[in-house]
């Protein structure tokens, strides 16, 4: 999956901003100070992360192309939480015009690369300026649904949800094995753990459930050894701070 082109994943970047783009567009400041199912956040929380999030890998390409390495977030963890609450009680126009220059900056910096310059070293877990752009287009399309704004889960492409599932595998714990068998779709085997559960339900459900999100279509049903179970406790997501 991971194996897109960059033009290909320029494509999907420029789609997920205007998505989310499009979302916005009716939001009230009500609307903003309304909780999400992410624990302590207010959608105001997250579209401070999302602004932030975009600065912050633009600041990656744009350092890279210097050849210089730069913290992801200035100021590391504590940088980004202090950033966050800051601007999660912005009015629902400010939130908008930082998130519109967010995905100005950060798409007029990726676009400009060329193929060399997608695998420049950035500090983002040591990797390249790819590595940067497909975390981006994660947070953009999983954001939006936490937003709760009518692009949930469900509405996620086969591809996206593929690609998500390989990139969360190390939740998975190490006693674990799952089997997955995404409804229509190959079965998919991801950890190498000695006790198996089958894990059966629409391939966005699945991917809903690696990312800690709500399963929105309700399809997931999980075996072992022949019986119902319950989804395994997942381990932390794989980030740089352990965030969200």
């Amino acid at each position: 999956m991971t194996d897109i082109s960059n033009a290909q994943l320029m494509e999907r970047l420029k789609a997920a901003t205007e998505n989310v783009s499009a979302k916005l567009g009716g939001l009230s400041d009500a609307d903003v100070l309304a909780p999400t199912e992410l624990e302590g956040w207010t959608r105001g929380h997250v579209l401070a992360h999302i602004a932030h999030v975009s600065h912050a890998v633009a600041r990656q390409v744009e350092y890279a192309v210097r050849g210089e390495l730069i913290e992801f977030y200035d100021g590391g963890q504590g940088g980004r939480t202090q950033a966050i609450e800051m601007n999660a009680g912005h009015t629902a126009q400010e939130h908008k015009e930082y998130i519109s220059a967010g995905f100005t900056r950060v798409l007029t910096a990726l676009d400009g690369l060329d193929d060399e310059q997608w695998n420049l070293p950035i500090s983002y877990r040591n990797g390249v300026v790819r590595d940067g752009a497909l975390a981006y287009w994660r947070e953009m399309v999983i954001h939006l649904a936490d937003l709760q704004l009518g692009r949930g889960p469900e509405t996620w492409s086969k591809e996206f949800a593929l690609y998500v599932i390989e990139f969360l595998t190390s939740r998975v714990p190490a006693d674990i094995q799952l089997k997955l068998l995404p409804l229509g779709l190959p079965p998919m085997t991801v950890g190498a753990g000695e006790n198996t559960v089958s894990i059966q339900g629409m391939i966005t459900d699945i991917a809903a459930w690696l990312a800690g999100r709500t399963p929105s279509m309700g399809s997931l049903r999980a075996e072992a050894a022949a019986d119902s179970v319950q989804l395994p406790t997942l381990l932390p997501w794989p980030s740089a701070f352990n965030a969200k």
